[in-house]
């Protein structure tokens, strides 16, 4: 009778904390493995222990630098080439997400492109959290196991005690996330339409809804330079809110988001552990979601539904 593959985990350099974290909720032990760096700034991971016939979870969000994708392409080579039974990307944060789409002449469609790769590397299966856009799931000829930052930030916000509670979304395109939030929470929901004069630059910002006397939540997917969303908190205080926390499940956090996090109106900004953190600050929180990832893990080994995990 043949013996159910064993399970192994292991974690390319950017994430390495947070695959200790999961390996503990799990009570498995980290696999081993290396990256070698060359002079010249090439690298080359490596398995230190045998991993032929195991289901490989392999965990790495993918932010820039772009070495963060090599690595993880590399490291789901080097197990298909090592005879792993199954391969399983685990990103937290899928980078090149929010090119999704052929939005102007000439540009390339950049999340189909990183989709292609971790398949043509030999990824059997994805695990992800919050992309830009759920659609990105069907750029993958693999199944996708798509998890969401809500199962973790809508039980923290109901404990929060917060009294006239209204869930906002920093633009028109957060709106559906925004509305599960809402419904979730049983609040209302108001909305900012925003223009952009280029990338990360906002020219205006207009507020759809009454925030008078509240306390507002706004969610998003992720906060780059945190232009949009510290515009969007100063302007619903300006409009009368009480209060203005963020939550997000990725904080990629570029530029100068620091300062203009510090110098918002925002009281709280809350984000997962996906990415780790640069630098201390004194309005940023991090909630954890290595149990999360941990039981999607658990699940996708044992072919059990992983739906119950999450909001959608």
């Amino acid at each position: 009778m043949s013996k159910k593959a064993p399970l192994k985990i292991f974690s390319c350099t950017n994430s390495m904390d947070l695959t200790k974290r999961i390996c503990t909720s799990l009570g498995v032990e980290l696999g081993k493995s290396s990256c070698p760096v060359f002079s010249d700034g090439e690298f080359e991971p490596c398995y230190e222990e045998t991993i032929r016939g195991s289901h490989v979870f392999i965990v790495q969000s993918t932010p820039p630098p772009a070495d963060n994708l090599m690595e993880l392409l590399l490291m789901i080579d080097a197990a298909k080439r090592a005879s792993a039974y199954k391969i399983i990307a685990v990103i937290p944060y899928f980078g090149y997400a929010r090119q999704d789409r052929k939005d102007k002449p000439r540009v390339s469609i950049g999340a189909k492109l990183i989709a292609d790769l971790l398949s043509a590397a030999g990824a059997d299966r994805v695990i992800t959290m919050d992309l830009h856009a759920d659609q990105i799931q069907g750029f993958f000829n693999v199944p996708v196991d798509h998890l969401y930052a809500s199962s973790q930030f809508i039980p923290f916000i109901s404990k929060m005690g917060l009294e006239n509670l209204v869930v906002a979304s920093p633009d028109v395109g957060g709106t559906k996330r925004a509305n599960t939030y809402a419904k979730m929470l049983g609040t209302d929901m108001v909305i900012c339409h925003k223009s952009r004069a280029k990338a990360n630059v906002v020219d205006s910002m207009t507020l759809i809804g009454d925030v008078k006397n509240k306390d507002i939540i706004l969610v998003d997917d992720l906060i780059d330079t945190a232009g949009t969303i510290a515009k969007a908190a100063d302007l619903m205080m300006e409009k009368g809110a009480n209060s203005v926390r963020a939550f997000a499940a990725h904080g990629v956090l570029s530029g100068k988001a620091y300062e203009n996090i510090e110098k918002s109106a925002l009281t709280e900004l809350y984000f997962t552990d996906s990415i780790p953190g640069k630098k201390e600050s004194t309005k940023i929180k991090y909630i954890p979601i290595a149990g999360a990832i941990a039981e999607a893990i658990e699940r996708v080994y044992k072919n059990q539904s992983i739906s119950s995990l999450y909001y959608g």
